[in-house]
Order: C-alpha cells, then structure tokens, then sequence
C-alpha cells in the first residue's frame, strides 16, 4: 500500500481491489457527486476533472502506516502542481470492525495527531522557511518533503458534523498553493467561502464551527481546522511534534 491512484484508473481497476477500499473509494465518489450537496465545491470541481489522486494506507494503529503515508505524500508533493489547481490527496486508512465500534472522536483525535507526527520521521527535507515551526503561530501550517499542506480529518465517529463523517478513518491533504485564490484577499476567494459556509450549514445541519477561519489572520490557528469536534470545543495546545530528531537520535 502506499501507492497513488487517479479516479480513471480506479474506476476501471476498483473491482480488483479488496473490499474495504471498494467500500472507501465508492462512498467517497458518492459523497461528492450523488447529490451536489458536499460543502467544499473545490474539491468536487477536483474530483470531476480527475485532479484528486487517492491512497489507501494501512491500519493506523500499525507502524507501517507512517511509512506508507510517507511514501504517498512524497510521491504526491513530487508531481502535485501537475494535477491541476484544484487537486489534493485524500488517504483511506483501513478501519477494522473493533476501531469503528469502540473508538471516540476523541480517540480518532489522537489518531490524526499520532499520524502527522509519526510521518515527519520519514522526511528527508528542512521545514520551509517561510513557514513558522510554532503551531501557535497563525501562518503555521503542516509541512511535509518541503510543501505546506492543509490536512482534513474524517472518521467513523462523528454524528453532529456530518461534513466531517466518512465511514473510514480519512486524512485528506490539500497544498498550501491550492489556497492562493481562495483567501480574503481576493474576489472570488471571498465569494467562495460564502457559498461553502452556506452550503456546510445547510450539509450539517448545525452552524459552522467557530475555529473554521481564513489562513494568515491573527487570531487563525490552521491546526485547530484540521480536525474539528463534532461540538464546539477545541484543544488548547497543539499536539504535533516533529520526529524526526528522535528517530535520528534512536537510530544511532
């Protein structure tokens, strides 16, 4: 596992594969265009012009999900710019039966966390300059092989916010450069985000939730968006941590 797939080749190979990344790749498909209702018409615009490309990593829980993950994002960042302006790495993880029945939001939480952090172990290249290393820091953003990205969680356990339940746990990650057109800065950028807060409420059924803010304002905390509770509550201190200097460290 670990290798990328574009929406072409996985309607065309999605019967080969095993069941639960059918099951992953199918809901996803549906939840985008079935209805026209998912909130981030972005990313439905990327899914019908074949700019999203897909992964499926294995059990979270398992050591060798970080190295696949790794090998997906590098492979990914390597060749992103390609794929279009609206394009973004969506990964399935595969979710046993006990994950979907015991685990909590809360746990998933810690599962997301544990994902990002674990995955810096495998990257070979300096955090980009022009982005802040201090999650607190409100042009912070998660960085991997040298490209900014935007990470957004779904899992098994929301109820509340339906735009953040998928039946798998899912990471999807959106490059930093996919936004530039998309801020309070332009137009259209502003318009956008109009039309995906009305339409998230109208998906969720409950209003939006107070940390969703634009990149780069003062009181916008990035890391605080990726995974969102299903009520109005946030974390107060960020939990990534890079790995990489304890890896080194424990391979010497």
């Amino acid at each position: 596992m670990g290798a990328l797939y574009e929406k072409h080749s996985l309607d065309e190979e999605i019967t080969n594969l095993p069941l639960w990344k059918q099951q992953a790749y199918q809901t996803f498909t549906s939840m985008l265009i079935d209805t026209n209702t998912y909130p981030c018409v972005p990313a439905r615009q990327g899914f019908l012009d074949n700019q999203l490309r897909f992964c499926f990593v294995s059990d979270p829980r398992e050591t060798s999900a970080s190295e696949e993950l790794a090998t997906a994002l590098k492979t990914y960042g390597n060749h992103a710019r390609s794929f279009g302006n609206y394009t973004s790495l969506a990964v399935f993880f595969e979710t046993p039966e006990d994950m979907i029945r015991n685990y909590s939001v809360e746990d998933y939480r810690n599962l997301f966390w544990n994902a990002l952090n674990q995955v810096t172990a495998y990257d070979e290249q300096p955090w980009p300059e022009a982005i802040p290393q201090e999650p607190e820091h409100h042009e912070w953003e998660f960085c991997f092989a040298g490209e900014p990205y935007f990470a957004f969680c779904a899992t098994p356990a929301h109820r509340k916010r339906k735009s953040r339940y998928f039946p798998y746990f899912m990471i999807a990650f959106q490059p930093r450069w996919v936004f530039e057109n998309l801020n309070g800065n332009t137009t259209f950028g502003r318009k956008m985000k109009n039309i995906i807060r009305k339409r998230l409420f109208q998906y969720d059924g409950i209003p939006g939730h107070p940390d969703l803010k634009w990149y780069g304002e003062e009181d916008n905390h990035e890391w605080k968006q990726y995974f969102l509770s299903d009520h109005d509550e946030s974390p107060s201190k960020c939990p990534f941590m890079r790995m990489k200097e304890k890896m080194s460290s424990f391979l010497q």
